[in-house]
């Protein structure tokens, strides 16, 4: 992603505190109403405990200080130890339930927040992932999920807590001395004045250092995906110096951040304090002339000083949901992104009706056709966002069982014919219709059941090859998956590995070949059984040896089945049923191999070429080992 993109991600917010945003988040706590309405009743007792026990000891002084000398002290006491046991006990009880509630919440608040997350992003468009490298998207569904999950659990936890003893504390003020009660809550304005003050200086730095976080995030998975080409252009020290330019931003950022964190809360000790020196001025001078009690004064003292302990918790909590504020607008942001693909009202009301319902002809129990049949381009055109068309007003029919061939130069829009086949994109104009009925009043599933593609650069996943076979029919036995492999010449070194089939293939496949990687996604294409398959430079990265028992296995699979296959090499298309030469998004050429051969056109100056390249090598060969 550019940086300008980066950038607009967090300029455009406001620099206040969003409170629809946070009662969104506040939601997925509510879930668990069960766990929650613990958390909140445990919080509340250790508010009022906290309240109780200065009433305790005032009593206990006021007690002692106006007993005649001769009363047995123990007895004048140890109601009020029992009293303060128990309040002492209530005290440990609910810091002990809403500490065990608050550390279940957090984990299933972070799982719910990257369940949804996730599932959000199976359902977007590829065009969402062009606009945004991989590691945004892993700091969104690591860090800032981690991030969100511990301010609305132990965020929520002092916030209650907090508001409940201040509210406790402020009550018993205000009823043992509301004079006193009213020299320290006049300072309540000034500290949410100066609260607002920072907060949007502390919210702006927050996004800042987001923002920079990202750019590293994205900055590590893009170097360590070109680890080989930045070593074979010894541009190391090139990567180091970009690198650095953005850790220095880091730290910049996040000096400045903790700076005005670090203010923060000094300025509300210190305003405290204030408060606490006028009370005891205050009060001293109130017991001094008799008009207040000692155990009066020093509870109040201790409410005095209580009370604003509170302050300090709910505004480091305050500082802490104005960083995590950039964190929820970020992931909310990809839980509310809309898919730009996806089934049509029609659609949706179909697969609503079940099998109960009427349903048009052709259509199968889940509502939708049983199969495709004729495909059928008409005047479609395509451009990725707001750059040149690709397609432009792009025609063609397919009938069931065809073999297309798509070739022509790089850039030409042979892919993109294949990514609109697949629903990853949709015509910027026109139609794809299947069997007459635009594609888009068709299931989005449904249709992508269909289909199998074979793309250039092959990708497994880190599990085993059974699994990554597997992974075309999740329902495949262990038969069906050799039975693919042995049809694409893949038993044979899948054999000879350590563990066979089970053997696992590392990240993205890095334990096998480039080939070897290729001849298991065709494999896992084959196990797919698909009515319509997209060979897309599919044997690009196999030898020639390879390709050839590759076709010979592809000539049997391709049989009755609607097929795409894309190739720069022509020798691996002359069998297709009809050989399409594409450029500039048109279709310049069409026919079979010896029709287009004979037009001695565009196919077949290419055709020629690659010949006599081929001939040229097989003559080097040949020189050099007689």
């Amino acid at each position: 992603m550019t940086d300008e993109i980066l950038d607009d991600e967090h300029s455009g917010a406001a620099a206040r505190i969003d409170w629809g945003l946070w009662k969104r988040l506040l939601a997925y706590s509510k879930r668990y109403p069960r766990t929650l309405g613990i958390f909140v009743t445990a919080a509340i007792v250790v508010g009022a405990a906290d309240t109780g026990i200065p009433l305790v000891t005032r009593g206990a002084i006021d007690a002692v200080t106006a007993a005649p000398p001769e009363i047995d002290t123990f007895e004048l006491l140890w109601p009020y130890a029992l009293a303060y046991a128990g309040v002492s006990l209530a005290l440990a009880g609910g810091v002990f339930t809403f500490i065990r509630c608050a550390g279940i919440l957090r984990p299933r608040i972070a799982r719910d927040i990257r369940r949804d997350a996730y599932a959000n992003l199976q359902r977007l468009s590829l065009r969402f992932y062009d606009r945004r490298p991989s590691g945004w998207l892993v700091a969104r569904m690591t860090s800032d999920c981690e991030r969100l999950s511990n301010i609305l659990a132990w965020g929520v936890l002092d916030v209650v807590w907090g508001a409940t003893v201040m509210s406790g504390i402020a009550t018993a003020m205000l009823f043992l001395e509301w004079r006193l009660a009213l020299a320290v809550l006049v300072f309540v304005p000034l500290l949410a004045w100066i609260s607002l003050w920072f907060q949007r200086r502390i919210l702006q730095s927050s996004r800042a250092v987001r923002g920079v976080n990202s750019r590293i995030t994205a900055a590590y998975a893009e170097d360590l995906a070109g680890v080989a080409t930045t070593m074979g252009f010894a541009r190391e020290r090139e990567q180091h110096a970009d690198f650095a330019q953005l850790t220095e931003r880091m730290a910049q950022h996040s000096i400045a951040n903790a700076l005005q964190a670090a203010v923060y809360l000094p300025v509300v000790l210190t305003i405290g304090s204030l408060a606490l020196a006028l009370a005891l001025g205050l009060g001293g001078q109130h017991v001094a002339v008799g008009a207040l009690s000692l155990g009066t004064l020093i509870a109040f003292m201790t409410y005095a000083r209580q009370f604003f302990e509170p302050v300090q918790q709910v505004a480091a909590r305050f500082a802490e949901l104005l960083m995590a504020q950039a964190a929820a607008e970020r992931i909310l942001g990809l839980i509310d992104e809309v898919p730009e693909i996806g089934d049509s009202d029609e659609v949706r009301a179909i697969l609503a009706a079940g099998e109960g319902r009427a349903r048009p002809a052709g259509f199968a129990a889940d509502g939708l056709p049983d199969r495709i049949g004729q495909i059928r381009f008409e005047h479609v055109s395509f451009h990725y966002d707001a750059g040149e068309p690709v397609l432009a007003d792009f025609n063609l029919t397919v009938e069931p069982g065809q073999t297309i061939a798509l070739v022509g130069e790089t850039g030409g829009g042979k892919s993109t014919i294949a990514g609109l086949l697949c629903r990853f994109y949709e015509p910027t104009a026109g139609e794809i219709l299947f069997d007459g009925v635009d594609y888009r009043q068709r299931g989005l599933a449904w249709l992508r059941s269909k289909l199998a593609i074979v793309l250039q650069t092959p990708h497994l996943f880190s599990g085993s090859v059974l699994d990554n076979v597997r992974y075309g029919r999740l329902d495949a036995t262990e038969e069906d998956v050799r039975a693919a492999l042995r049809l694409v010449g893949a038993q044979t070194f899948v054999d000879k590995l350590e563990k066979g089939l089970d053997t696992r293939v590392g990240e993205g496949g890095a334990r096998l070949s480039t080939g070897q990687k290729q001849l298991i996604s065709f494999a896992r294409a084959l196990v797919a059984e698909p009515e319509i398959l997209i060979l897309d430079e599919a044997t690009s990265s196999v030898d020639t040896q390879t390709e050839r028992a590759v076709q010979r296995a592809l000539e049997t699979v391709l049989h009755g089945r609607t097929s795409f296959v894309i190739a720069h090499r022509l020798s691996t298309v002359r069998s297709a049923d009809r050989i399409l030469v594409i450029g500039a998004g048109r279709i310049l050429e069409q026919g079979n191999h010896q029709e287009l051969l004979a037009l001695r056109g565009r196919y077949h100056e290419l055709y020629t070429g690659q010949s006599l390249v081929a001939d040229g090598e097989r003559k080097a060969a040949w020189e050099a080992v007689r």
